[in-house]
């Protein structure tokens, strides 16, 4: 049975090789059948694709997984397809928008300059600025005057534009092609922008009503802008393009606050780091200066927000309620808030202007004067400079706490009257600037303040900061102590105020009328000179 069995096989395997060999002759001549053959079997594939999705979509048979590989592939290629649908739904939606906004202009004017573009009451530099348009910013252009400005309407702002700035006609439509886009417009009075999606994130910002924002993307009931995000219940989506800003005035303050609290002093209040007079001393509110009441103690202390410092001050030495707001309105100035390391200021408002100091980030100034691209600004009594408006924030805005903590005696001899000259001069905070006086308590000039406070301690000091700057021993600025002054000059190099620093990087000095005797960082502006006064 055995051998049978293998003479079968062998048959069948001598078998096996004729007829493969057959086969083989036969595809040879017939390969063309073959291709035909594939050809007909795609075409029916397709067929029975189309069929197949036909009987689905009738519900007369259910779809069947697919396995092959080139099916595999049709896959990928269906999704890209539907990718570069999406995509081109997209650019169709967004050129149909444009349409809509572009035909929302009856002459559309589009700002070129770079930074922003004042919008004044009247035509002419000396109109009161009502509002501000940024580069790119759109108008509807009213009317053109004989000298060269026109009057337009943005934002919800009726007023006046250089026209040296604005392009229109068939150029501005071309550009504001580009321009449009998804943007937040905020529909509340005032709301955060915050760094992360989250209610408790920190605030980074303020948006005011009707301002506007490009949307970066969009993630559960927030916004994203370039400085942070929006929550979404406070702003609609629509596409548009930016258009002006009403300028900040005095009443729109209170938009930083919910529950404002105004300080009630002559000169400085404390700010302490717990509400006890034992509490650190770590910051001092100027005479009106504002803060959010964040909370209420039982013992006669409010938790105070004010600027960058969070404390406690005495609820007896602050004012609340519709008091506040009518002190808020008396004290509110239009200052430029610096928002740049450091910023160059020039004598004229020129970038051809001679660079004669630099002013630091944060720091405020009072705003003297408005010009387009330009602001000028008060850096002491008499002694202005012009900054660039790209690299400031034009704004009312009230005083707010400085940080500050006092210096403790030493027990180093020399120290500790280093340490005594500092502090007697913080005694005569918020008193008056009188040019020529030597007053501390009724009013003194900037040098007349350093000369009265060493007097005090046996040092003699001519009433002239010149004078004085000439005086002492040179001093690095890494290397300066306490009690120290610092010279500062005028756009032409001579010296022409002088200040003491008191540590921390801060400095205390009689500014202007406006101030009096304040504290202000050490490089409000460049100095020019440090001088030790005391030779040890």
């Amino acid at each position: 049975m055995e051998r049978k069995y293998r003479m079968d096989n062998k048959d069948e395997n001598k078998d096996y090789v004729v007829r493969l060999d057959k086969a083989r002759k036969s595809r040879s001549k017939n390969d063309y059948k073959k291709y035909f053959m594939i050809g007909g079997a795609g075409v029916l594939l397709v067929a029975g694709v189309i069929a197949a999705g036909a009987a689905v979509k009738r519900g007369s048979v259910a779809p069947v997984a697919l396995a092959t590989a080139s099916e595999a592939t049709n896959q990928s290629d269906s999704k890209n397809i539907d990718g570069a649908a999406k995509a081109s739904e997209e650019a169709i939606k967004q050129a149909e928008e444009s349409k809509k906004v572009l035909a929302s202009y009856k002459n559309l004017g589009i700002v070129k300059a770079s930074g922003y573009l004042n919008i004044r009451k009247n035509p002419g530099t000396d109109g009161d600025v009502i509002g501000k348009l940024q580069g790119d910013g759109a108008c509807d252009v009213l009317e053109k005057t004989a000298d060269g400005w026109y009057k337009i309407t943005s934002g919800g702002i009726e007023g006046y534009i250089n026209s040296e700035y604005v392009i229109t006609g068939e150029e501005a439509t071309k550009k504001a092609e580009t321009l449009v886009k998804l943007r937040a417009v905020v529909k509340a009075d005032s709301m955060n922008i915050r760094k992360e999606p989250s209610k408790s994130s920190d605030s980074v910002g303020q948006a005011l009503a009707d301002e506007r924002f490009e949307v970066l993307d969009q993630t559960d009931g927030w916004v994203k802008i370039s400085s942070g995000y929006l929550s979404s219940d406070y702003v609609t989506l629509e596409y548009s393009l930016n258009e002006a800003r009403k300028l900040d005035l005095k009443a729109m303050v209170f938009n930083y606050y919910k529950n404002l609290g105004i300080s009630n002093v002559d000169n400085f209040l404390n700010v302490r780091e717990e509400p006890n007079e034992k509490g650190k001393v770590i910051a001092k509110m100027p005479s009106k200066a504002a803060g959010e009441i964040l909370e209420t103690t039982t013992d006669g202390w409010y938790k105070i927000q004010s600027g960058s410092i969070t404390g406690y001050v005495k609820s007896d030495y602050i004012i609340t309620g519709q008091p506040a707001k009518d002190e808020a309105m008396q004290v509110a100035q239009l200052m430029a808030i610096v928002n740049t390391d450091m910023l160059n200021a020039r004598s004229e408002p020129s970038t051809d202007s001679k660079i004669w100091t630099q002013v630091s980030n944060n720091e405020r100034y009072p705003v003297l004067k408005q010009i387009d691209g330009w602001v000028q600004i008060e850096l002491e009594e008499d002694s202005n400079a012009y900054v660039a408006t790209d690299f400031v924030d034009v704004r009312y805005s009230l005083p707010q706490a400085i940080k500050f903590s006092p210096l403790e005696e030493k027990n180093n001899a020399q120290a500790s009257k280093r340490t005594q000259i500092v502090n007697y001069a913080l005694q005569f905070l918020g008193n008056p600037y009188v040019w020529g006086g030597t007053s501390l308590t009724k009013g003194a000039d900037c040098s007349g303040f350093t000369m009265s406070v060493y007097s005090k301690f046996g040092v003699g000091l001519p009433h002239y900061s010149g004078s004085q700057g000439g005086m002492g021993t040179s001093v690095k600025s890494s290397d300066m102590k306490p009690g120290d002054l610092l010279f500062y000059a005028s756009s032409k190099g001579t010296i022409n105020h002088v200040a003491m620093y008191i540590g921390n990087g801060q400095i205390v000095h009689a500014a202007s009328r406006r101030s009096g005797i304040k504290i202000s960082s050490w490089n409000y502006r460049s100095p020019v000179k440090i001088r030790n006064m005391l030779g040890d």
